[in-house]
């Protein structure tokens, strides 16, 4: 087996045998990586605590054929204080579960990393309501599927957008409505998170338009993968 080294986040783990976990990680140059973390759930493991999800490591791995071998762990951020508050841990949750949706394993994607890593330290400053939504339009739209915002899908005009078409993706005029409502001012946070005035659009106190925003880039994200995400039934809530 060939050993090599990289930064990731945690995504999630899950039990292996009785004392094993599998870790999936999030790396910044060999993609979604799977890998076997020997004997971290004993209680005399000095790694296992270093894998929680949300966490940034420097790993070094054993490449299997199917899954890898976890050999060194040095924890970079451990992320506490996104552990501290329960809305704060659902929402970094959230990141957690848009990016493993979107990538695929051993497919490097840096961009989503960086993505990912820069999400969380935001979380981390001070939450935001439309925090999750941006990530997930910016996910999206990474992958070529950024939503038409100017002007109606349907037919062309630039006025009267009044609804947002999933399969179509984009806004619709009222002539042409046949999808989600979506408000004025939704629309605007919309073409702040993808118009280059992201800034702007996380510093928006929580509203009906943020909480339109976040429900809709959630169906959005379910859409296009095709699977419900777990994470809906918080935002669910929250409108």
């Amino acid at each position: 087996m060939t050993n090599y080294r990289d930064r990731g986040i945690v995504l999630r783990t899950y039990k292996l045998g009785e004392a094993d976990r599998i870790i999936v990680l999030l790396t910044e140059h060999h993609g979604k990586v799977r890998a076997v973390a020997k004997g971290v759930r004993k209680t005399t493991s000095k790694i296992g605590a270093r894998l929680e999800p949300m966490n940034h490591v420097d790993v070094l791995l054993h490449r299997g054929r199917d899954l890898d071998t976890v050999s060194q762990v040095d924890l970079l951020s451990a992320n506490v204080d996104l552990r501290s508050d329960l809305d704060v841990l659902t929402a970094g949750m959230a990141l957690l579960e848009g990016a493993d949706h979107m990538t695929q394993d051993r497919e490097a994607c840096p961009q989503t990393y960086r993505m990912l890593l820069g999400a969380l330290s935001t979380l981390a400053q001070g939450p935001s309501p439309v925090l999750v939504a941006a990530f997930y339009w910016k996910l999206l739209a990474a992958e070529g599927l950024s939503p038409q915002l100017e002007e109606c899908v349907g037919c062309g005009s630039p006025d009267n957008l009044v609804a947002f078409d999933l399969a179509h993706g984009g806004v619709q005029c009222t002539s042409c409505r046949s999808g989600i409502a979506l408000s004025a001012e939704a629309l605007v946070l919309m073409r702040q998170i993808l118009g280059g005035q992201l800034v702007a659009a996380l510093t928006a106190g929580e509203s009906s338009a943020t909480s339109e925003v976040t429900g809709l880039a959630t169906r959005a994200m379910e859409f296009h993968n095709e699977r419900r995400l777990r994470s809906s039934a918080m935002f669910e809530h929250r409108r």
